[in-house]
């Protein structure tokens, strides 16, 4: 695929990679991906992440069933992110954050205090608990 060779990847050789919902434009979640995260979301139409933490490749919903299903993928001026619009599906859609929320940003400061602003739609236990 010519079109990775495009993309300014870091000295890890991961891109940054914003999350939107389609339909709203809500910024849902952030992560990474490295060539083989990218290859596999444009096949698959899907997306799959690199995983910092667990250093894989993370299918998104692959354990919590939250799939995330690609429209557009657009890139930055300088190459060096990746903007996904995407449909958070799956058994509770619209669920794209890890703790049961709809989006990963759901923390504002308010008078120098960061306040969740955004409810648990479904408990986090009951969504990894198998």
């Amino acid at each position: 695929m010519n079109c990775l060779d495009d993309i300014k990847w870091d000295a890890a050789g991961l891109v940054p990679v914003i999350a939107q919902e389609h339909s709203s434009g809500d910024v849902l979640m952030f992560a990474w991906m490295n060539r083989e995260a990218l290859k596999r979301t444009i096949e698959l139409g899907e997306a799959v992440y690199w995983s910092r933490s667990r250093g894989k490749l993370w299918h998104k919903g692959e354990e919590s069933g939250h799939i995330q299903k690609v429209h557009e993928l657009r890139m930055d001026c300088d190459n060096d992110v990746l903007l996904m619009r995407i449909t958070q599906q799956g058994h509770e859609p619209g669920i794209a954050c890890h703790t049961g929320r709809h989006s990963c940003f759901y923390q504002r400061l308010e008078n120098g205090v960061w306040t969740a602003t955004e409810p648990v739609l479904k408990d986090p236990q009951t969504i990894y608990s198998k």
